[in-house]
């Protein structure tokens, strides 16, 4: 699998793995810690992680109302990894406000998870590379609100 840029299904499967691995009381690398933490704030997807050959493939349409589970939990993971080495530089000051203000670290990660997904929406849509300034613009506003 390739770290930087895994397929769909890669990472629909390194999700599926930690999730069993978890169930199954077996040793879990780091990332794989920190997704199955990810998964345990989101008890609305553990019957989708439990089954692997039913969701691999399963589609899901934003436009009509669907939020895709795997997007949502891949999504926290990036979240925490930029809460993590503090990239773009000043997120985690942004998360600890958030944090304060929500009094959850969960929903300080959504904060957060919206502004990216927002960035990654107006990338893709624009056909333009992400705009980080835009980004920490968005967090900006979110810890200030």
């Amino acid at each position: 699998m390739s770290l930087y840029n895994p397929s769909r299904d890669q990472a629909r499967q390194f999700l599926f793995d930690a999730w069993a691995k978890f169930k199954q009381h077996s040793p879990l690398s780091d990332l794989e810690k920190i997704a199955v933490e990810v998964m345990q704030m989101h008890p609305e997807y553990h019957t989708i992680l439990d089954a692997p050959e039913r969701y691999m493939q399963q589609q899901y349409f934003p436009e009509q109302g669907e939020t895709n589970p795997f997007l949502h939990l891949s999504l926290h993971l990036s979240v925490i990894e930029q809460i993590s080495i503090n990239q773009p530089i000043g997120i985690g000051q942004i998360y600890e406000k958030l944090k304060l203000k929500h009094g959850d670290q969960h929903m300080a990660q959504h904060d957060i998870l919206d502004c990216l997904a927002e960035t990654i929406w107006q990338s893709q849509r624009n056909k333009t590379p992400l705009d980080s300034a835009h980004y920490f613009g968005l967090l900006q506003q979110r810890a200030a609100a």
